[in-house]
């Protein structure tokens, strides 16, 4: 469909620019078009065979937005904008794969990237300022500049039961999904895990499967998803709103078009609260979650109130008291967790063909031959197991890349210890060293991803000018500035219930992982004003050399 060849030629000698983006989704593409209209000379490295980050590697039944697709968008371009038409609002994989493709052909970008290439070091030089980044290839890159855009949910967890090499059957994990339609006709299937992800397989290839069994540990509040199909009335009206949703979205809690604009929760009435409550529900997107009151995440009583409606329009669609009792949460409120979209998931457990299995007090303990053997002894039988498994979310990305330093210093080593990063966007100890999607931003979890990935490429552009500008050849937080960045992003976290949860919000789903909440949670449109108070202040706080 696409060429994926690159206009660079590998080579073991030793290849020089200003600036190299590792990563070619939503915001490889988009640094690497910033950095180039600077003039540039920037290189990119995908280990992919295109461009598409998350939307090249999960190509799982049933992946799609749960985005509206019209503000998952650039907008750099109206032009860019306007001449590419969704067909639905939550448009599933391969469409929303063929407009990132649409993009890098119509930006001309996908001759500045390396595909099917992962970098697996880059190493900080203290006497030239510069890194050194080698990969798989063989390639040795020397640049100014290291900006990584591997994405915030791209290290899978795919290593997670002793025995999985023994499996006589298929085992796919789904961000490692192939492009080869997989057969379930006839087939014993097995789900491990019903997050976001799950859900999205589960409903899916129910009605193809032979007999499937889904193995949940963690039940997960939903909402039903609301997908009307465009007609070109809808895209025309759609388009005419780019600068509005322009000036908008980069300035809400979540990056979204919607914000909280239904009032307190303490100074409305139940009837009123209810109101509020069933007219978004109905809308059928995430504004529930990320606009309908953000008393949620910090007070008890409002916590309560929303998880309790949404257990309510859950029991009305199980009505089985067993099915209620393992896939209604009652240990943790509604949006500490990651809240998936659905269609017809719930009804998916009455069909004669789909089986339950909780592994709460019962848990996977590895993979046979045969199937999945669980802490009781029983091994339930099957051909094929898909791993919905998550990831090492935030962190993952880059710690599995050997990133060092000044002096050395490793980055698995220090986020190993501690979380810790300037804005989401630097570390103290590794200069020139920029990253998106990275812990303690929003882009980290919280957002609407193509707001915040735009607003940090952006940033990071702005200030590697700002950097050449001034003659230097480095920019680095200092410690007290990191501290200071921290210790906001945890005052802002530990008001909240959210830390209360065990989720990969907290790195929870990683045997290890130091404890903290992976995103800012102190909302899209502060966090990007403190970001503007950084480059308008010169950068106070930054060592600049």
């Amino acid at each position: 469909m696409f060429s994926t060849s690159s206009s660079a030629s590998p080579s073991n000698a030793t290849q020089s620019y200003d600036a190299v983006v590792i990563g070619a989704g939503v915001a490889g593409l988009h640094e690497v078009h910033l950095l180039r209209e600077q003039g540039l000379n920037v290189h990119g490295f995908e280990a992919g065979s295109g461009v598409g980050g998350t939307w090249y590697w999960n190509r799982y039944p049933g992946c799609r937005f749960d985005s509206e697709a019209y503000i998952y968008q650039y907008f750099f371009s109206q032009d860019l904008y306007n001449a590419w038409s969704w067909s639905e609002r939550f448009p599933a994989q391969p469409e929303i794969e063929r407009w990132l493709n649409f993009v890098a052909d119509r930006c001309d970008l996908r001759k500045e990237f390396e595909f099917n290439t992962r970098v697996e070091s880059a190493q900080y030089n203290d006497a030239t300022g510069r890194w050194t980044v080698k990969t798989d290839k063989g390639h040795v890159v020397d640049t100014q500049f290291l900006i990584t855009c591997c994405g915030m949910l791209s290290a899978p967890l795919d290593k997670r039961f002793p025995g999985q090499e023994t499996f006589k059957g298929q085992l796919y994990h789904t961000a490692r999904w192939p492009k080869t339609p997989v057969n379930f006709a006839g087939r014993r299937v097995g789900v491990v895990g019903n997050g976001a992800t799950g859900i999205q397989v589960i409903q899916t290839i129910a009605p193809d499967v032979g007999h499937m069994k889904v193995f949940v540990r963690t039940p997960q509040y939903i909402i039903p998803m609301v997908n009307p199909k465009y007609s070109a009335t809808d895209v025309a009206n759609y388009k005419r709103r780019f600068d509005e949703l322009k000036a908008n979205c980069p300035n809400t809690f979540t990056g979204f078009e919607y914000d909280f604009t239904n009032g307190a929760w303490g100074e409305l009435t139940p009837a009123q609260r209810e109101e509020v409550m069933e007219r978004i529900w109905n809308e059928g997107s995430l504004r529930l979650w990320l606009a309908s009151f953000a008393e949620m995440f910090s007070d008890e009583d409002a916590s309560e109130g929303v998880s309790e409606f949404v257990r309510k329009k859950m029991r009305e669609r199980l009505k089985d008291p067993v099915l209620c009792e393992l896939l209604i949460p009652k240990d943790y409120g509604f949006g500490t967790h990651r809240v998936p979209l659905e269609s017809g998931y719930l009804e998916v457990f009455h069909r004669p063909n789909v089986e339950i299995v909780s592994v709460k007090n019962n848990a996977i303990v590895a993979v046979t031959p045969e199937g999945i053997k669980l802490a009781n002894g029983q091994v339930h039988e099957l051909d094929i197991i898909i791993l919905a498994t998550g990831f090492d979310a935030g962190t993952g990305a880059l710690t599995r890349i050997d990133i060092r330093g000044r002096s050395g210093r490793q980055l698995k080593d220090d986020w190993g210890r501690d979380i810790r990063t300037t804005l989401g966007m630097q570390v103290h100890g590794y200069p020139n060293l920029f990253t998106t999607g990275a812990p303690l931003a929003p882009s980290a979890a919280l957002c609407n991803m193509t707001t915040c990935l735009q607003q940090q490429t952006d940033w990071i552009a702005d200030c590697i000018k700002n950097v050449r500008k001034m003659g230097a050849k480095t920019i680095e937080p200092t410690v007290e500035r990191q501290d200071e960045w921290v210790a906001h992003h945890d005052e802002l976290a530990n008001a909240t219930l959210v830390v209360r949860t065990n989720s990969w919000y907290m790195g929870s789903n990683v045997e290890g992982k130091p404890r903290r909440l992976l995103s800012y949670i102190g909302g899209v449109g502060p966090y990007k004003q403190r970001c503007d108070e950084v480059t308008q202040g010169g950068y106070r706080g930054f060592d600049i050399q």
